[in-house]
């Protein structure tokens, strides 16, 4: 019944229309039928091997200036595309005089969309390490706390029922979903879109307990088993959410504002909301696990459900609460991370999901203040190897820290060495 009725929820509200598509950089899409193109010329003189990159939709390529001056690049599809020109590859003096080195584009009615640059004669203005080191510091802070929301609820779920749950990137991916076609494609303001979309994940959360994770648990289904059908669960959910909103990535309102300047500092007000909201949440959570009553039975069910069960304490209405608020956490990071990438795809939840075991790993398994330690250790240095290594590849500096920080202690960070029961 849950699955139906869920089938039915996205069947009803996928007004949005996503396709995904990629290609390697040096195809420079020619086996598409969308173009970008553009024209570099500075006083009437072609400029030729100025390096041209195109993102967006989860499609990546580059390409080089021609003799003409002339470059193009064909996209999967229609859509928003980043077009960035490297500085460093025009000639000494001449510099992009006005509208930045990066265009945001949009293809109107036709294929073809023409991209051009703004030369001028000039210096060309660099940003010194120490700056960059501080900008990138405070974006990764920032997706270091979007990403202990996600942990957490993971951290919450595998200590009190030992579930390595796959399928809360998922979770993830569906706060994103729900804010974007209660905000865009049925008009609510995006605040009360965003509470809606929490407390659906929330309802979600509640009827997977119910409906496949509690049966599974009275069977007394071994944790493996249990692992595998989280897989499934996560193949299931992501290809449904394919199925009905396609593969594209599409913006939440606001996603375009304007950064404000802190000195080195670049942040947009979204980025400050984000950074706010996920304190305060973060700050409740850690008030919820150690003042509250329900939070200290979560706490006696990780350590040892066992003993909690004889002392009273309703294990099953404690994990359902479990799957509930980490749903809800996974929501609302979902929707914070979709603001960060930016853009809502049907598998961006997925996208996130190696960095979140991640966190989870470093912090201590089971332990919800090590996911926290562990999710800011890991934000930091995503954003921070991006100094020294391709950005392709800065998730490879968290990976790293990760296994460093195991070979010397493998419970984690706050881990025990044993978990009882």
């Amino acid at each position: 019944m849950l699955v139906i009725l869920f089938v039915t929820l996205l069947a009803a509200l996928s007004m949005a229309t996503f396709s995904a598509g990629s290609a390697h950089a040096d195809e420079v899409g020619t086996e598409y039928n969308f173009t970008l193109s553009g024209n570099v010329k500075f006083n009437g003189e072609a400029l030729v091997g100025v390096a041209i990159a195109v993102d967006g939709n989860g499609y990546k390529a580059d390409t080089v200036t021609d003799a003409d001056g002339k470059w193009a690049i064909g996209v999967p599809e229609k859509g928003t595309y980043e077009v960035t020109l490297d500085e460093e590859t025009l000639p000494k003096g001449v510099v992009v005089a006005k509208g930045g080195n990066v265009i945001d584009t949009e293809f109107g009615l036709t294929d073809r969309k023409s991209v051009n640059f703004f030369l001028g004669e000039g210096t060309r203005n660099t940003v010194s390490f120490f700056d960059q080191f501080v900008n990138r510091f405070v974006n990764g802070l920032n997706f270091g706390l979007l990403l202990a929301l996600a942990a957490i609820g993971v951290s919450l779920i595998f200590g009190t029922t030992g579930l390595s749950n796959f399928a809360h990137a998922e979770m993830i991916t569906f706060g994103a979903l729900m804010t974007l076609v209660f905000s865009i494609n049925l008009g609510l303001p995006i605040w009360l879109a965003i509470l809606i979309a929490i407390a659906l994940s929330g309802v979600l959360g509640y009827g997977l307990d119910a409906v496949i994770w509690k049966p599974l648990r009275r069977k007394g289904v071994a944790v493996i088993p249990l692992m595998i059908v989280s897989i499934g669960l996560s193949l299931a959910l992501r290809y449904l959410y394919q199925y009905f909103f396609g593969g594209s990535t599409s913006q939440l309102p606001g996603a375009g504002m304007t950064d404000l300047k802190f000195g080195p500092i670049s942040l947009s007000p979204i980025d400050l909301a984000s950074m706010g909201i996920s304190i305060v949440v973060l700050l409740a959570v850690a008030y919820f696990l150690l003042r509250t009553r329900i939070g200290k039975a979560t706490r006696a069910v990780s350590d040892n459900p066992s003993l909690a069960s004889a002392s009273g304490i309703d294990v099953d209405g404690v994990i359902r609460i479990v799957w509930v608020v980490g749903a809800a956490l996974a929501g609302l990071s979902g929707v914070l991370w979709a603001y960060f990438r930016p853009g809502v795809s049907w598998d961006m939840g997925f996208q996130m999901l190696l960095l979140v075991f991640a966190a989870v790993t470093l912090g201590g398994l089971g332990t919800a203040f090590g996911a926290l330690v562990g999710s800011l250790i890991v934000g930091l240095f995503v954003e921070l190897s991006t100094l020294w290594l391709p950005s392709d590849l800065k998730v490879v500096g968290a990976l790293v820290i990760l296994i460093l920080v195991l070979l010397f202690r493998p419970q984690g960070i706050l881990g025990r060495k044993e978990r009882i029961g």
